[in-house]
């Protein structure tokens, strides 16, 4: 056939050299941006799935950057908290060597006092001053507020370490049971029934023994007492009375007013009483002294008895949870809920019931996840940490500590001071602890952890995203291959028609 108006061979060597010259410009465009997918033409299901990766892998930097300024709060803090920790050190050794009383003269006392006086503005100050771009880290502002003060009034302490509260600012009800109370150590001296006095008893042959000798031993130590035939037993319960502080535990008399009955100060399964008979001789259970577990008249004991009793903690349910209990101490620690409290066995803590609280609000509160929503959110509570709030409601708080105040070195109690010096330590001890606990626990395996999943979700991005070199190139080289072989077929097509010139010659 030899037709010249329509040029077939020439129509299909342009089509396939248009194509040819598209598929090579796909080519160097995907070599040329280091993207197989660079509009949604290109794979629209592939540009979808790397869309959303990359959303993620966006999420997840920043949760990375979140958990490391969290770390660095942290640090700020914490570095407050060694300073105000070194200042109690400090406060201790003054407190001790002020108690020094006959090698100390009262100028070295007021020196020690004005000393302890800057410490205590030293404190306060550090607690107002340490902060992070002006967000202040040590007086209150990331403490919880609860309700515990006005709702429940059994409770003589509440710390609350973290709890998750609700966006829309709902608060966290704690429902506190006591299904077992806590308990003390308990001894009796039984004495004469019915006379009040202390009867010694009679020997193995049947004579008033004149004196009767024991020995008290609580928790933190012990005393022997020696009590004459017909004591009255007010004054035995006195004499030990006034050891209550050396040995940890307190006197009262019986119903009856018989026996004195010893009760270690506090409660729980490590608070003992001891009471051993340390002189020869027997006791009758109808006269005779004798060492029991209850104020009783009833009973015979031998010779050399010797009775311990130890104190039992409570069983505590805080929102349903079994509470780890100390005494009148009892926690609760899960994931976003960390709560400690004591009961307050003056007010009615101590009792079979339920009552509650509310968390209000407070609380340093983090995102450590790529979503935000409450699962994502980690609260931690920083205390406060001014001389106001260190120490405890039983011993005081180094406030007390001040001049004119009623554990001052100059003329106050010592002893209570020294107290509230070892609550203070043990208190930002235990925040250190718990902030070195989130730092390393909470914040160190979060950053590993998001590390990870930033890597698996690059590389999945880059499975479907990016190009793939070596195959791109040799894509190219074939592309370039048949852009030259398409050329040459147009060449050859379009020079096809000119043969029929040969018929007109």
């Amino acid at each position: 056939m030899s037709r010249i108006n329509q040029n077939i061979s020439s129509m299909v060597a342009q089509r396939t050299l248009g194509s040819q010259n598209m598929n090579l410009n796909k080519s160097l465009q995907r070599l040329s941006t280091g993207l197989r997918i660079n509009r949604g033409a290109d794979d629209p299901a592939g540009l979808i799935a790397s869309e959303n990766l990359r959303s993620e892998k966006a999420a997840i930097n920043s949760a990375i950057n979140n958990a490391e300024r969290a770390e660095q709060v942290v640090n700020v803090a914490e570095g407050g908290l060694q300073e105000v920790s070194n200042l109690l050190v400090e406060l201790q050794s003054l407190v001790s060597s002020t108690a020094n009383e006959a090698g100390v003269s009262s100028e070295e006392k007021a020196a020690n006092q004005l000393q302890i006086d800057s410490i205590l503005q030293t404190i306060d100050r550090i607690a107002n001053a340490t902060s992070f771009q002006g967000e202040k880290l040590l007086n209150g502002n990331f403490d919880y507020q609860d309700t515990a003060a006005a709702d429940a009034t059994e409770l003589s302490d509440v710390k609350i370490n973290s709890a998750k509260l609700a966006d829309d600012g709902t608060a966290l009800s704690v429902d506190v049971t006591v299904d077992t109370v806590a308990t003390t150590g308990t001894a009796a001296i039984v004495g004469g029934t019915g006379t009040g006095n202390f009867d010694a008893g009679v020997d193995g042959n049947g004579d008033d023994i004149g004196s009767y000798t024991i020995e008290v031993t609580g928790s933190k130590g012990s005393q022997q007492f020696t009590f004459a035939d017909g004591t009255a037993m007010t004054e035995v319960s006195n004499a030990i009375n006034s050891f209550a502080d050396q040995l940890g535990v307190s006197a009262s008399l019986s119903a009856n007013a018989d026996d004195v009955v010893i009760n270690s100060q506090a409660f729980g399964g490590d608070s003992f009483v001891r009471v051993k008979e340390l002189n020869d001789g027997t006791t009758d259970g109808s006269g005779g002294t004798f060492i029991g577990n209850e104020a009783s008249t009833s009973g015979t004991f031998s010779a050399n008895a010797d009775y311990k009793d130890y104190g039992s903690d409570a069983v505590v349910l805080i929102n349903g949870s079994q509470a780890t209990t100390d005494g009148l101490t009892a926690r609760v620690s899960s994931a976003g809920f960390d709560v400690e409290i004591t009961l307050d066995a003056n007010n009615g803590g101590n009792a079979l019931g339920t009552f509650s609280f509310d968390i209000t609000g407070g609380g340093a509160n983090f995102n450590l996840a790529p979503s935000v929503d409450l699962a994502s959110k980690v609260s931690l509570g920083i205390g406060t940490v001014t001389t106001g709030n260190l120490g405890s409601g039983s011993a005081g708080f180094l406030s007390d500590l001040k001049s004119g105040a009623g554990a001052n070195v100059q003329n106050g109690d010592l002893s209570k001071a020294q107290s509230v010096i070892d609550d203070a330590i043990k208190k930002v001890s235990s925040l250190r602890g718990r902030l070195g606990a989130f730092q390393k626990n909470t914040v160190g395996s979060t950053i590993s952890s998001l590390g990870v999943a930033l890597e698996n979700t690059a590389a999945a991005e880059s499975q479907i995203r990016d190009t793939d070199f070596a195959a791109e190139t040799a894509e190219l080289t074939r592309g370039q291959i048949l852009q030259q072989a398409a050329i040459q077929s147009l060449s050859l097509a379009n020079s096809s028609p000119q043969a029929v010139l040969s018929l007109l010659g």
